[in-house]
């Protein structure tokens, strides 16, 4: 009769340290990581250069002027301006460039030109522009088409205003731009693109 008691208090023991080890590695495992957080944090770092990014900004230039008259009312003019731009807004593609510009502009067939922008490291952002003239609270539009160093392949548009400061004085052209605003969306942070130097980047 003792013999089954003590069996029946070792299968007992046996079966709570059994159950004993189970729980204590149910406790020890590692929680799994949300993998919403990661997936997000992957997907933001990977479409940060395809968003479109806005901005505003401040276009002081002074150049020159060459001028064609070719009757009444109607003129022909060459122009070169540089000045210093800054761009405003979280997004912007950078603070601030040295912007040239050079462009011709028709009473008639309106405004053509090409502007470079270059930021404090040499790398370059190179745009098309196109509008009614250069006369004050005319549109003019740009398109920026591509660059070099971290600006290969952008891509945007922007517009503003060119009010003239001061008059006319022989060659000289001064003035600033007014509303000022467009969006840009970087190229593929991939891109190989040759720096100012003719190398590569």
């Amino acid at each position: 009769m003792r013999f089954p008691h003590a069996s029946c208090k070792h299968h007992c023991a046996r079966s709570i340290a059994l159950l004993g080890v189970l729980l204590v590695t149910a406790c020890g495992q590692p929680a799994t990581p949300p993998a919403t957080k990661v997936s997000a944090a992957s997907t933001e770092g990977t479409v940060a250069t395809d968003e479109k990014q806005g901005f505003t900004g401040d276009w002081t230039t002074i150049g020159t002027r060459q001028v064609l008259d070719l009757g009444p009312g109607q003129q022909a003019v060459i122009f070169q301006l540089s000045g210093s731009l800054l761009l405003n807004g979280k997004q912007r593609i950078n603070r601030g460039f040295q912007a040239q510009v050079i462009g011709f502009s028709d009473t008639t067939t309106g405004l053509q030109g090409r502007s470079v922008w270059t930021d404090e490291k040499g790398d370059k952002v190179f745009s098309e522009l196109s509008g009614e003239g250069l006369g004050p609270g005319l549109l003019i539009e740009g398109k920026l088409i591509g660059g070099t160093g971290r600006y290969a392949g952008v891509s945007g548009e922007y517009s503003f205003k060119w009010k003239r400061i001061g008059a006319f004085e022989g060659s000289e052209l001064t003035g600033r731009v007014v509303d000022l605003n467009g969006w840009a969306r970087l190229g593929s942070p991939s891109a190989v693109a040759p720096t100012t130097a003719g190398g590569q980047q």
